[in-house]
């Protein structure tokens, strides 16, 4: 029936559009990986389907507590402020919407760069803590692709178990 023809597609386009999601950050990738694996569940229904998602759920907020603290920490410790980043995250949602996709990632680089710079006054170590804000963006990206493969990998590990 429809349901099963909903079962069989949504939740594991929920689960692609996710990746991509963390690949291109447009969409809350874990977040629509996760719904898909919800969504998988409630239809399919019985304990082992639950498991999978309980397991999922799991790890995507270990992926989450990962995400935010790591990166950042490095970052601290390389001498890249909180302020500078909340700076460059604004910058960067305004720069996605002035140029799409890429001026998020344009905007933020160069937020960093000209709040630490204008910290400093020296081109230098400004441009040392915008490669180090950088590495932290992406081993962030990383830490979140991997939970988001974990969470497919469960999610195929469900459907051939049920």
């Amino acid at each position: 029936g429809l349901v099963d023809e909903i079962g069989l597609v949504i939740p594991p386009l929920l689960i692609i559009v996710g990746l991509l999601g963390i690949v291109v950050p447009v969409l809350p990738g874990l977040l629509l990986i996760l719904g898909g694996v919800l969504l998988w569940a409630a239809l399919e229904g019985g304990t082992t389907a639950w498991l999978i998602f309980a397991a999922s759920l799991l790890v995507a907020v270990i992926g989450w507590v990962l995400q935010y603290t790591l990166p950042g920490k490095r970052m601290r410790d390389r001498g890249v402020s909180n302020s500078t980043l909340v700076i460059a995250v604004m910058v960067g949602i305004v720069g996605f919407f002035v140029v799409p996709v890429v001026g998020a990632i344009i905007g933020f680089v160069l937020a960093i760069f000209v709040v630490e710079y204008l910290r400093s006054k020296d081109t230098a170590l400004a441009w040392e803590r915008t490669k180090h804000a950088l590495v932290a963006v992406l081993h962030s990206m990383g830490i979140e692709l991997a939970a988001g493969l974990t969470i497919a990998a469960l999610f195929v590990g469900g459907l051939v178990a049920t």
